[in-house]
């Protein structure tokens, strides 16, 4: 691979930067000085320094966000923030981009990534991939709304839903009807999905956050708006389940 476009790749520099660097003597392949930014090195077995500092190439990325409401899961949009607008410069380089998508009024756990396999993978309706949602609801969430998910719930659109797990964590009764806190765990992705089955047996999610996809929590450490790179074992822990051992190269 070219130099320059390692370079570039990585967010470290553009091609006309990486070829002013090479003419001042500022690039190394294996302890010898390279003045062709467009010289080609093997990025994993050559030694590539830029300034004296060791370039590591890789070539996928992998995020975990905790997404707040107000911006937008998408790449790009003309009027509201996106995810990507979150993120720095060194990791916008990579092109990543959000596998699934959260609401605007949504917030937590969001992947993003450039690893179009992983996420076909995870997004694929065949896989099942669970997702764990925690929610509070106008009403009070009862033994028959949870039989209702397990049996699968009728959508505004006749879809009936796949069986999902409701759990009602707290309750909170009062004179206009009360609130309650729930975790649901869906295994499909269906628009609003969420909204939509409580909508179905006569309730309002008033505030909802994914905690978890597949075998992915979200990090309880990490605040609304902020994001950090997977850990290997986090990366491993996307497929468990979904009957495939995906390869990821970040070397």
């Amino acid at each position: 691979m070219r130099i320059d476009k390692i370079l570039s790749h990585l967010g470290l520099a553009t091609r006309s930067e990486a070829k002013k660097l090479a003419k001042a003597g500022l690039i190394k392949v294996n302890g010898e000085t390279v003045r062709d930014s467009g010289a080609k090195v093997d990025p994993v077995a050559d030694v590539l320094e830029v300034r004296g500092e060791r370039v590591y190439f890789r070539r996928y990325i992998y995020l975990m966000m905790n997404k707040p409401q107000g911006v937008i899961s998408a790449t790009e949009d003309l009027r509201d923030r996106t995810v990507l607008d979150l993120l720095s410069d060194e990791h916008r380089a990579f092109e990543p981009f959000p596998v699934g998508r959260l609401d605007k009024d949504t917030e937590g756990l969001l992947l993003l990534t450039n690893d179009g396999q992983l996420a076909h993978r995870l997004l694929s309706p065949k896989k099942h991939v669970p997702k764990l949602y925690y929610a509070e609801i106008d009403g009070l969430v009862d033994d028959r709304d949870i039989d209702s998910f397990r049996q699968g719930v009728e959508l505004d659109d006749g879809y009936v839903t796949m069986p999902a797990k409701l759990t009602v964590l707290e309750t909170m009764p009062s004179d206009t009807g009360g609130r309650s806190k729930i975790e649901v765990e869906l295994h499909e992705g269906k628009y609003h999905q969420v909204k939509r089955m409580f909508a179905a047996v006569g309730k309002k999610v008033v505030y909802l956050k994914r905690m978890a996809m597949g075998g992915l929590k979200l990090d309880p450490g990490l605040a609304l708006g902020r994001y950090r790179e997977l850990t290997e074992t986090e990366l491993a822990s996307l497929t468990e389940g979904t009957g495939d051992e995906h390869q990821t190269d970040r070397a």
